[in-house]
C-alpha cells in the first residue's frame, strides 16, 4: 500500500492517508511511460516489449554527435557486439544521410528529435546535435531490465535554456561535486550551468580581476570539458559590482579575464550585479560596461552565446516604483542579452501577471533565476520537498529558467531533477511524479526511505523571506485531528494514535536504512546532521504517544518513566543541534518543524500539564520554543527568525542589502528584564554610522538612549549591567540607508539558578 498525496498543494484540502509505509514502483516501462521525466511533448506507445537486441548495426556513427554516440554505444549498448547482422540503429542529425527519411518527423524545434522503437530498428534523430543527444536519453529511460517499449517520439523542450545556477552564499560545491551535477544534468536534460558562488573570491570582490591560479583554473577546464560532453552550456558568471570602477582600465580588466575564461573554454558568460549598493547599482553604467562586452567580446567571437545579465533589482518587491532601473536597461541593453529575474520576490513562485510585469519593463522575456532549492536563509533545513508553485502556462514568456540550489549539491539533486521536468514540459508537469522519480533515480536501493525523510523535510520553517512549502502531507490530517481532539479534552481517536506510532517507527527505520546506505555516499554526508535528528524526533515521537496512553490508563509510574526519556532525547537532540552544522548565520539542524515537532512538542505539554493538574507536581513542560521575540517595521528584518545561545539571542543574518527606511526600526523583546551585558551589531560596511541610534528600555514605553562604539564595521555597547528587557536600533535620518545585517547579538546576565 502507498499514500496517496494530494496533487493541488491545497492544504485546506484533506490528503487522504492510505497507509503508513510509503512505496514507490517508479520504473519506467511499457505500461508506464507517463513516469517517464521529462515527460515527452509527443509519443505513441504500443503493446510490444522488445529486448535490447544482442547485437546491433549503428548507422551514422561518423556524422552524429560525438557525445550522443558515446551515450549510446558506452551505455545503453554497452556490452553489446557491433554486427554488421545486428539491428539496426540509426543516428543523427536533421540533414544525416543516415535519418534523412525520417526528417519530416523530426520537430523544427532547437534540441528537438525524434525516436522510434520497433522490433525492425531503433532510430535516434535530432534537430541538431543536442537533440540527438537528447533523443539517447529518452532511450536510456525507457529501457528497464533489458527491455524497451515500442514507441514513437516527437519531443523537444519548451524553455530554451534549462538548468542550475550555482549563486548561493556559503560553501561552493566541490569540485568533484560539480562533475557529478554535470553528468547528472546530461541525463536530465538540462542544458545550463551558471558557475557563480558567492564565495569564490575570482567572481566576484576582491580577485575578480585577477586570473585564477593553476590549481583552480586546471580544475575549471575540466568542468568546461565535462559539460560539454554532457551537452550543458558552462557559463561562467563574474560580479564585479562591490568596487567596480567605471572606467576603461576595469573594462578592459574585465575583458582579459573573459578572454582568460575562453582560453579555458568558456563559451558562455554572465555579469551579475545583485546584492551590492553604491555606485556599482548604477543602471545607465550597467548598460554601457554590457554592451560594451557583448560588441567587444561576445560578437567577435563565432562561437558564445548570448551574455546573460543579473540586475540590482532582481524582483519586483524590490523594484523602486519611482525609479527606471528596470526600464533603463529594457531600453538600453542590447536586445540579445539576457536579464535574469527571481519573480515578485527574493523567493517567490513565478506567475504569469508578474512575468508580463517584468517582461514589459525590459522589452524581452526574463531568465529566470528561481530561488529553490536554495537554503542560505535556512541553513538549519534541508529542503527535500517537490517542486512545485510555478505557472505551468509561461513558457513562451520565458527566455530561461535556473534553479538556485542548496550547498549540499546531491541533495539538491531532488528538487533539480523537478525543475528539468517542470522546464521541459511545463504543460504536462506532475510535480508528485517527478518527486517521487527524482527520488528513485538518486537512491533506488533505499528511495522509500528517502522519500520518508523527504517527506518531513520539505518547509523551511520562519523566515525573512516569508517563503513556505508543505510538508508531511501524508500524516498532516491525521496530526491535526489527534492534537485537537486532545487538546480540547476529546476522547482521541485511538486509530490515529496507532498510525501516528507507525510512522514514527517508519522514521527511525528510515534513519538508520539510509545512515548505513552506500549506494550514493556523498548524499549520506550531507545529510547525516539531519538524519540523526530524524531518528531522534521519531523517538521522541514514539514515546510521546506512550506516554499518551500510559496517562490514560493512569499508569504515572510508566508516564514518568517516558517523561524521563523524552527529557533525556530532548537533550541529545539539542547536542546535535548544537554540534553539527555549526555556520555564522542559522547553525543547527531542524527537522519536520512544520507537523511532525508541533505536534510531538504540543502533545508532550498537554500531557504534562494534565499529569501535573492529576498528581499537583510540577514536571517541566519545556521544549525548545524560544521566549524572546523580534520586532521590526523593516520590510526585510521583520520576518527574520531568533537565534538563542546561553545568554545571547541574535537575529539571524540576512544575505541581501537591506533598504531601511527613514524612522523605521529593528527591537528585541526578551521574555523577562536581565541586566545588560553586550550589543554587537555588524551592517556590513566601514563607513561612520551616524543615522542610527540604539536604545534599551524596562518596559518599551520609556527609552533610554546608549551609545556605541564603532571599530571597522562593528558597532559595540557595553551595557554596564543595566537592566532591561527591550533593545531597538532605529534610522533617525531623513534618508534610506543601504546595508547589510551581518551580526545583531544582544546578551545579559543569566540569574544565577539559570
Amino acid at each position: 500500500m502507498s499514500y496517496a498525496f494530494n496533487t493541488s498543494f491545497d492544504m485546506k484540502k484533506n490528503v487522504c492517508l492510505l497507509a503508513v509505509c510509503f512505496v514507490c514502483h517508479l520504473i519506467v516501462s511499457a505500461q508506464n511511460v507517463d513516469d517517464l521525466q521529462p515527460l515527452p511533448q509527443e509519443y505513441t506507445l504500443k503493446e510490444s516489449v522488445l529486448k535490447l537486441p544482442v547485437s546491433y548495426r549503428l548507422e551514422g556513427k561518423q556524422d552524429a554527435n560525438p557525445h550522443a554516440v558515446e551515450a549510446l554505444v558506452n551505455g545503453i549498448f554497452s556490452g553489446k557486439q557491433p554486427d554488421e547482422a545486428g539491428m539496426p540503429v540509426y543516428i543523427g542529425e536533421r540533414n544525416d544521410k543516415s535519418v534523412r527519411k525520417y526528417r519530416k518527423l523530426i520537430p523544427s524545434h532547437d534540441e528537438g528529435y525524434y525516436l522510434s522503437v520497433s522490433s525492425q530498428r531503433i532510430v535516434l534523430a535530432g534537430h541538431d546535435e543536442r537533440g540527438t543527444f537528447y533523443a539517447v536519453q529518452t532511450l536510456r529511460r525507457l529501457l528497464d531490465s533489458g527491455q524497451l517499449p515500442e514507441i514513437e517520439v516527437k519531443d523537444y523542450p519548451s524553455v530554451r535554456y534549462r538548468g542550475v545556477v550555482e549563486g548561493f552564499y556559503g560553501t561552493p560545491w566541490s569540485h568533484e561535486a560539480r562533475l557529478r551535477q554535470l553528468d547528472f544534468y546530461g541525463e536530465t536534460k538540462l542544458n545550463t550551468y551558471i558557475y557563480g558562488p558567492k564565495d569564490d573570491p575570482y567572481h566576484s570582490s576582491p580577485h575578480w580581476r585577477l586570473p585564477y591560479p593553476e590549481k583552480e583554473a586546471a580544475q575549471l577546464k575540466e568542468l568546461v570539458a565535462a559539460a560539454g560532453k554532457n551537452e550543458v552550456d558552462f557559463v561562467w558568471a563574474i560580479h564585479p559590482g562591490k568596487d567596480i570602477k567605471w572606467n576603461q582600465e576595469d573594462r578592459d580588466l574585465l575583458l582579459a579575464k573573459f578572454e582568460d575564461m575562453y582560453r579555458l573554454g568558456v563559451r558562455s558568460f554572465a555579469v551579475f550585479f545583485d546584492d551590492i549598493s553604491g555606485e556599482g547599482t548604477n543602471p545607465d553604467k550597467q548598460a554601457e560596461l554590457l554592451n560594451y562586452i557583448d560588441e567587444h567580446f561576445v560578437r567577435t567571437k563565432q562561437d558564445v552565446t548570448p551574455l546573460i545579465m543579473c540586475p540590482t533589482e532582481y524582483n519586483k518587491s524590490w523594484s523602486n516604483p519611482k525609479g527606471n532601473y528596470l526600464t533603463t536597461l529594457g531600453e538600453k541593453l542590447n536586445p540579445s542579452i539576457q536579464i535574469m529575474w527571481t519573480g515578485d520576490r527574493v523567493i517567490s513562485n513565478i506567475t504569469a501577471d508578474g512575468l508580463a510585469w517584468i517582461n514589459s519593463r525590459i522589452r524581452r522575456p526574463a531568465y529566470i533565476w528561481w530561488n529553490f532549492p536554495v537554503s542560505d536563509y535556512v541553513r538549519d533545513h534541508l529542503l527535500l520537498g517537490p517542486v512545485y508553485g510555478n505557472d505551468t502556462t509561461i513558457a513562451d514568456g520565458l527566455s530561461g529558467f535556473v534553479a538556485n540550489p542548496m550547498e549540499h549539491a546531491e541533495a539538491s539533486k531532488i528538487a533539480i531533477y523537478s525543475v528539468a521536468s517542470y522546464a521541459w514540459n511545463p504543460v504536462k508537469y506532475d510535480a508528485w511524479k517527478a518527486w517521487r522519480q527524482a527520488i528513485h533515480t538518486i537512491l533506488p536501493g533505499a528511495s522509500d526511505e528517502l522519500a520518508c525523510l523527504a517527506i518531513h523535510s520539505s518547509d523551511l520553517g520562519v523566515n525573512g523571506h516569508g517563503f513556505r512549502r508543505d510538508e508531511s502531507q501524508n500524516i498532516q490530517p491525521v496530526a491535526e485531528r489527534f492534537l485537537a481532539k486532545y487538546k480540547s479534552g476529546d476522547r482521541y481517536d485511538e486509530a490515529d494514535r496507532q498510525l501516528l506510532l507507525r510512522t514514527f517507527e517508519r522514521m527511525q527505520e528510515s534513519s538508520d536504512i539510509l545512515l548505513t546506505n552506500k549506494e550514493n555516499e556523498a548524499l549520506v554526508s550531507e545529510i547525516k546532521p539531519w538524519l540523526l535528528q530524524f531518528k531522534l524526533l521519531a523517538e521522541t515521537g514514539e514515546e510521546v504517544m506512550k506516554m499518551v496512553e500510559y496517562l490514560s490508563q493512569d499508569s504515572l509510574s510508566c508516564f514518568l518513566r517516558k517523561y524521563r526519556h523524552i527529557r533525556a532525547l530532548q537533550q541529545r537532540m539539542f547536542y546535535v543541534d548544537q554540534t553539527f552544522n555549526q555556520n555564522p548565520y542559522q547553525p543547527g539542524v531542524k527537522i519536520g518543524t512544520k507537523v511532525i515537532k508541533p505536534l510531538i512538542d504540543q502533545t508532550f505539554v498537554e500531557a504534562v500539564g494534565r499529569y501535573n493538574k492529576q498528581s499537583g507536581e510540577k514536571l517541566e513542560m519545556v521544549t525548545d520554543y524560544i521566549p524572546h521575540k523580534l520586532h521590526s517595521n523593516v520590510e526585510q528584518i521583520k520576518n527574520l527568525p531568533l537565534q538563542v545561545k546561553a545568554n545571547r539571542v541574535m537575529i539571524s543574518p540576512a544575505n541581501e542589502v537591506i533598504r531601511w527606511n527613514s524612522g523605521k526600526y529593528v527591537e528585541i523583546e526578551l521574555d523577562q528584564s536581565y541586566l545588560g551585558e553586550k550589543v554587537q551589531i555588524d551592517f556590513g560596511v566601514e563607513t561612520k554610522c551616524m543615522w542610527g541610534r540604539l536604545e534599551v528600555s524596562i518596559d518599551g514605553n520609556e527609552w533610554k538612549q546608549v551609545d556605541f562604539v564603532q571599530r571597522g564595521r562593528t558597532l559595540t555597547t557595553d551595557l554596564q549591567k543595566i537592566p532591561f528587557r527591550f533593545v531597538r536600533f532605529t534610522n533617525i535620518s531623513d534618508q534610506e540607508q543601504q546595508v547589510y545585517l551581518r551580526q545583531f547579538i544582544v546578551s545579559y546576565v543569566l540569574p544565577k539558578d539559570e
